[in-house]
């Protein structure tokens, strides 16, 4: 079988289920060793099904023939300390990292609900603690073992709420900052050899929106549930053929819709289809990359 990814070392946040899940089989599917994190242990930790070293098993049985597997660690990525020594296990036992992969985001128990900024609590923060604080920390440590050996990719997922109002002023905030941070981060890594980049996903059917279109369907924005859905492994197809490509750095502080992204790689769902861009609905990207645009004002 061939692995695009053997050899490569990769962490993907917030992998205990979801997206975060669907990159890591992808990934460990194509040779790489996956680092996954999440905060769920023990089925029934959380009221849906995964946890960490569930998401690591399957790894080890999508990475069988390639060479592949998962390293299942429980992280709370607004633990700066839990984070550090996460990296600094990943720097002993592996000696490198190829790919980052910054997925972990706290959604609100309130996110659906139509009430204003203002008649929400203030524990709301909790999203940019975890998705953006988090991103810079993770990025901060990944920037350490990249720099050096001159080589690596970090993603962010994001989505079309960097433009578009989507649940809410602190998650639409949050979406935006994180994608303005991998932008800036790729001006400071561009001399290192070091990517970063921000995949924007449409619908995509993780067992949270399963659940929240079949619960609360009626509160969701038509523009999203109107949405083609693609499979959690879809952005991960993506970020494979990233991590593979020695060109990756042409793309560096982009903003990609990973549907876009895939239909210029060839790239379809695990059943075939391809999946269609929402920018006519949802809206276009900001940044585009830095080597078709020089940011710093020269």
């Amino acid at each position: 079988m061939s692995a695009p990814l053997a050899g490569k070392v990769a962490l993907v946040t917030g992998a205990s289920r979801g997206i975060g899940k669907g990159i890591a089989l992808v990934l460990a599917e194509q040779g790489a060793t996956v680092y996954i994190t999440g905060r769920t242990v023990k089925e029934g930790d959380y009221y849906l099904p995964g946890t960490v070293g569930g998401t690591a098993a399957e790894c080890d049985a999508r990475g069988r023939d390639s060479g592949g597997r998962g390293v299942a660690v429980a992280c709370d990525h607004n633990d700066d300390a839990a984070v550090a020594a996460l990296f600094d296990r990943i720097a002993q036992e592996q000696g490198r990292l190829d790919i980052l992969v910054n997925n972990a985001f706290t959604i609100s128990d309130d996110l659906l609900e139509p009430k204003g900024f203002w008649e929400k609590p203030l524990s709301n923060l909790e999203m940019w603690d975890v998705g953006v604080k988090s991103n810079f920390v993770a990025a901060w440590h990944a920037a350490r073992i990249m720099v050096p050996q001159k080589s690596g990719l970090i993603v962010v997922i994001s989505g079309y709420a960097a433009v578009t109002y989507t649940y809410g002023v602190v998650f639409g905030t949050s979406k935006s900052a994180a994608d303005r941070m991998a932008r800036d981060m790729a001006i400071e890594l561009e001399p290192h050899g070091v990517a970063s980049l921000t995949l924007w996903q449409g619908l995509t059917l993780t067992e949270k929106a399963k659940d929240n279109l079949a619960r609360m369907g009626d509160r969701m924005t038509t523009t999203i549930t109107s949405m083609q859905g693609s499979t959690v492994e879809h952005p991960g197809r993506v970020i494979a053929a990233l991590a593979a490509d020695p060109d990756v750095m042409k793309r560096s502080g982009g903003e990609f819709i990973t549907a876009e992204l895939a239909d210029e790689l060839g790239i379809t769902d695990v059943d075939g289809n391809t999946i269609a861009s929402a920018r006519a609905r949802r809206g276009s990207p900001i940044w585009k990359p830095i080597a078709e645009v020089d940011y710093r004002g020269k």
